[in-house]
């Protein structure tokens, strides 16, 4: 491990022990599985990792997440959310991911008054300052800490952390919930997105590693990873792609010539919708 990366560990390390005791926002990504871990190795029992049970996250994400914390033996917890029951959330406007963080963070505020462990912390990085998350908005008003972002930790920092410490989530794909795949004014509903998580879940039966099903009504766009893409585009399995997404029940199927891209639907946005939430502002 380089010296610089060292540092930053250690300065992690450090805050974590002055928080003293955390819940931890624990998605099963690779920067909230660091998060735990790391929460775990310098506070023991006095961490726990928190797991959304929500319609939002796909199964197979639960199923990691709690794989890891069996793994690394972390204390863990899934706390049922209810996003759904919010029509702020169901309208899918610019402002879907904070009522969503929200509502987590307001759960997550019950279980730590529950469990007497008065800190609250989530994995944002430093390169999530260049993203569009109002997630962030609610993370400041609800009191939470990011202490990989006050390390000065990159995903790349995290990501060979992870690596050296032997977690399996070291190279795992950005996992956004589910509702992030739905264009921006079309309603989050269960039944949507369970039609989003059965066609994702054929594409990583088939073997593809970064994917996304973005819901747009009728249509169904498909993104994959840049080194994938040319797999994809084989006319033999673009036409099983057409099958399988119209017995799902859309009605036109394309896949995306720019590949994945992190957050894409938010290119619909108007600036105006976006100065709502400004990066990581408080």
């Amino acid at each position: 491990m380089s010296e610089a990366l060292q540092a930053k560990q250690d300065r992690l390390f450090t805050l974590l022990e002055e928080l003293g005791e955390v819940i931890v926002a624990y998605s099963g990504g690779t920067d909230s599985a660091y998060l735990a871990w790391a929460a775990h190795r310098v506070l023991g029992s006095r961490a726990v990792a928190i797991t959304a049970d929500s319609a939002s996250i796909p199964a197979s994400h639960k199923r990691d997440a709690k794989d890891f914390v069996r793994q690394f033996g972390i204390r863990h917890q899934f706390v049922e959310t209810q996003e759904f029951a919010n029509p702020d959330y169901v309208r899918n406007d610019g402002a879907r991911c904070f009522h969503c963080k929200d509502e987590l963070f307001t759960r997550l505020a019950e279980v730590s008054a529950r469990l007497g462990l008065k800190n609250v912390v989530y994995g944002v990085n430093l390169n999530d300052k260049g993203d569009y998350r109002p997630g962030h908005k609610a993370a400041h008003q609800h009191g939470v800490s990011a202490p990989l972002l006050d390390a000065g930790m990159t995903k790349a920092d995290i990501r060979e952390l992870s690596r050296l410490a032997g977690l399996p989530t070291w190279d795992r794909p950005a996992a956004a919930c589910l509702s992030s795949r739905i264009q921006y004014g079309i309603e989050v509903t269960p039944e949507r997105i369970r039609q989003v998580e059965r066609g994702e879940e054929v594409l990583r039966q088939l073997g593809f590693r970064v994917y996304r099903v973005r819901y747009h009504g009728d249509l169904a766009r498909l993104e994959f990873g840049q080194d994938e893409l040319p797999r994809a585009l084989d006319p033999t399995l673009a036409n099983h792609f057409s099958r399988i997404f119209k017995d799902l029940g859309f009605k036109y199927v394309t896949l995306d010539l720019d590949g994945y891209r992190q957050g894409s639907l938010n290119a619909a946005l108007e600036p105006a919708e976006r100065e709502l939430f400004p990066i990581l502002s408080s």
